[in-house]
C-alpha cells in the first residue's frame, strides 16, 4: 500500500482518532504531500508490517520496537500529551493492581503474576524489565502473561488472571474519559520513570522535502486554533521534532 497515514496507537475512541486523521490528512494535502484514504483499525499482530510499509507517509509506533525492530524508518518527531504523567515528549507507565492490593508496593509482587500487553512494548513490558533489574521479568514474577493490548491487561488484572500490569499513562487517561468502567476496581500503586514518548515515523524512502512538509503539518496541527478542539480530545498538547537517538536510552 502507498501513501499510508494512520494513528494506530491511541485509538481508544475511534471517532476521535478518525477526526485526528482527517485533520492531519487535510494539512498534508495542503502541503502537497499525497495521502491515501482512511486506514481502518490495524490489529496488534499486523503493526510491525504496517510500520515497515515502503509507502508509509506517517504513523505512530512505540519506542521499543523503534529501537529494536525498525532500523530503517525515519523518525518524524513526537507529540506532547496532556495526560497526568507526561512531560513534554516524555511519558511513563502506571503500575496497576486490584483495589484490594492498593496498600502493597511493587516489590510485594515478586513471585506473583504480571500481565503485559506485548513483549515488544516499552510501556507494558520493557519498562518492567528496567524496574525489576537485575532480575529478568520471568525470574521476578511467577508468570508473565501477554494479553495483546493494554485494555486486555486491565481486564486480566481485574478478573484475577494476573496481579499487576504496567499501563501507558496516556491510554489510562483516555480510558478514564471514554471507558471509566474499565478502570473501576483498579488502583495505581506506582509510576515508572519518564521515557521518550511514542515516535511518529515515516518510510525510509521519504524525501527530505516531504519529511519537512510532514513536520510543518504537525506543527500547524498543534498551533492552529481551528485544530485545538480535536487536539484537546485526543490529549495532544504539542509536537517536537526528535531524532532516533532520543530512543537509544530504551536499550540501556
Amino acid at each position: 500500500m502507498s501513501n499510508l497515514l494512520a494513528f494506530p496507537m491511541y485509538a481508544v475512541n475511534r471517532a476521535d482518532t478518525d477526526a485526528l486523521w482527517r485533520a492531519v490528512h487535510a494539512l498534508l494535502l495542503a502541503r502537497g504531500v499525497p495521502v491515501g484514504g482512511l486506514v481502518p483499525g490495524i490489529p496488534e499482530e499486523d503493526l510491525l508490517t504496517h510500520w515497515q510499509q515502503p509507502g508509509l507517509i506517517l504513523s505512530q509506533t512505540c519506542g521499543y520496537p523503534l529501537a529494536t525492530q525498525l532500523p530503517d524508518v525515519q523518525v518524524v518527531g513526537c507529540f506532547h500529551y496532556a495526560a497526568p504523567g507526561c512531560e513534554g515528549i516524555a511519558y511513563r507507565s502506571l503500575l496497576v493492581v486490584r483495589e484490594e492490593d492498593k496498600h502493597l508496593r511493587v516489590d510485594d509482587f515478586r513471585g506473583r503474576r504480571v500481565v503485559c500487553n506485548a513483549p515488544d512494548s516499552q510501556s507494558g513490558y520493557n519498562t518492567l524489565r528496567r524496574r525489576v533489574a537485575p532480575d529478568t521479568v520471568n525470574d521476578y514474577f511467577s508468570q508473565v502473561i501477554f494479553s495483546g493490548s493494554h485494555r486486555q491487561s486491565l481486564v486480566d488484572v481485574k478478573g484475577g488472571v494476573g496481579d499487576i500490569a504496567a499501563i501507558d499513562c496516556v491510554t489510562w487517561a483516555l480510558l478514564q474519559r471514554h471507558e471509566p468502567e474499565r478502570l473501576a476496581g483498579l488502583a495505581v500503586i506506582d509510576r515508572t520513570p519518564l521515557t521518550p514518548g511514542l515516535p511518529l515515523i515515516a518510510s525510509h524512502n521519504t524525501s527530505p522535502e516531504t519529511l519537512s512538509a510532514i513536520r510543518d503539518a504537525l506543527h500547524a496541527l498543534v498551533s492552529s486554533p481551528e485544530h485545538r478542539a480535536i487536539c484537546d480530545v485526543v490529549l495532544i498538547g504539542g509536537f517536537s521534532v526528535v531524532t532516533r537517538e532520543a530512543y537509544d536510552s530504551l536499550l540501556a
